[in-house]
Parts: structure tokens; C-alpha cells; sequence
């Protein structure tokens, strides 16, 4: 973890998280692929790796009321909280590791955006199954965004796992039914294009 932990909070010790490559000023196709959910306001929400991500804002803004963060980079959560102000009090954030953390609860939806493609191991990839078996419930939903077959192979310096829905589906196994899913490009701050595959599942 403190290898990891260690390269994050160098990115964002030293970059605005607005010139994070990955940074989105309106998080998509995450924000319309949970509206067309229907989920009550009260559903439980985990952004794994959410960081100083914006998603948690747009759920705040909707009404959402049970809103989960957790990311490896204690800064990036940091920028996060000082973003929201006082709203930030509205959100649980959990500073951990998502291959060696045990979720204390089940969530309604859990969303990844771009963690999992970093998991290259068959070992950490298990971890993250196991994290991600005990953070959902039966009939939660699974949400998860990867580089596509013909994305990027490298993200900061690291290497990725590229996916396909297909293959994604087939690594999460057959407790996970692949309800929708979708390409899309990602224009970086940098004005580099990043092809994405997003991923819809229900636990079975």
C-alpha cells in the first residue's frame, strides 16, 4: 500500500486536480448512466477511487443522501473536502487501499472509474473481487470504466489492464450480470483522447 499510496500523493502533491488527466468537470458518462437506475435518494453509494473526483458534488446536488468516497491518496481526498466546504460533513471518506480494505457495509451501487485497469496482477485483481463481493448486496449495482482494447496502455506512469465489456464481464465472473455497457473517449486537460469501455452489472 505505502508504494502506491506513495505514487499517488506525489501526482497529486504536485499537480492541480484540475490537470489530473483524468479530471472531469461533469463526470459522464457515470452521472447518466446512475440516473437511468432510478435509484431512491437514500440508495447507498461507494465511489471507489473517487479521489478529488466531482461525482460526489453532482449526487450532493441531486439529493442523494448516502454517499461514500474512498480513495488510496489522503490529498486527494483532502482537495475533495475542500471543495464541497461545508457539504463535505454529508459524505463518508475512507482513506484505504481497495485490495486490502473490508468493507464494513454493503452498498446499493458501487462505481470505479479507472481503478481496476491498474490492478495488472491476478493477485490485487482478486483482492479488489473480494472488496468488491463484500461491499455489494444482491441486486446492487456494479458500475466500472476501464481503458477500452484500443485505449491507452499506460495511465501516469503506470501500466494498465485494457478491457472490453466482454472481458470485463468474464473477470468479475458469473455472479455479475452485464446489464449495459458502452464505449466513449475521455479528453484529457491535456487534450489527449482516451478511449473508455463502461460497464453496467447487477450482483446476482
Amino acid at each position: 500500500m505505502t508504494d502506491m499510496r506513495s505514487h499517488w500523493e506525489n501526482i497529486y502533491q504536485t499537480r492541480a486536480p484540475t490537470k489530473v488527466s483524468w479530471y472531469q468537470a461533469r463526470p459522464e458518462p457515470s452521472l447518466s448512466l446512475i440516473a437511468k437506475l432510478g435509484l431512491t435518494k437514500s440508495a447507498s453509494i461507494i465511489d471507489v477511487g473517487g479521489g478529488a473526483s466531482n461525482l460526489a458534488d453532482h449526487l450532493l446536488d441531486q439529493g442523494f443522501k448516502d454517499l461514500t468516497v474512498l480513495d488510496i491518496s489522503p490529498a486527494a481526498l483532502a482537495y475533495a473536502k475542500e471543495r464541497l466546504g461545508p457539504k463535505a460533513g454529508a459524505v463518508g471518506w475512507i482513506e484505504a487501499d481497495i485490495t486490502s480494505w473490508k468493507p464494513p457495509r454493503a452498498y446499493d451501487l458501487w462505481h470505479d472509474r479507472a481503478v481496476f485497469h491498474f490492478l495488472i496482477s491476478r493477485e490485487t485483481q482478486d483482492a479488489y473481487l473480494a472488496a468488491l463481493e463484500a461491499g455489494t448486496k444482491a441486486g446492487g449495482i456494479v458500475i466500472m470504466a476501464a481503458f477500452a482494447l484500443d485505449g491507452p496502455e499506460r495511465c501516469s506512469g503506470l501500466p494498465v489492464q485494457r478491457y472490453s465489456s466482454e472481458s470485463l464481464s468474464a473477470r468479475l465472473g458469473p455472479g455479475y450480470s452485464l446489464m449495459a455497457h458502452e464505449t466513449g473517449v475521455h479528453v484529457t486537460p491535456a487534450e489527449a483522447l482516451q478511449k473508455f469501455t463502461f460497464a453496467v452489472f447487477r450482483r446476482l
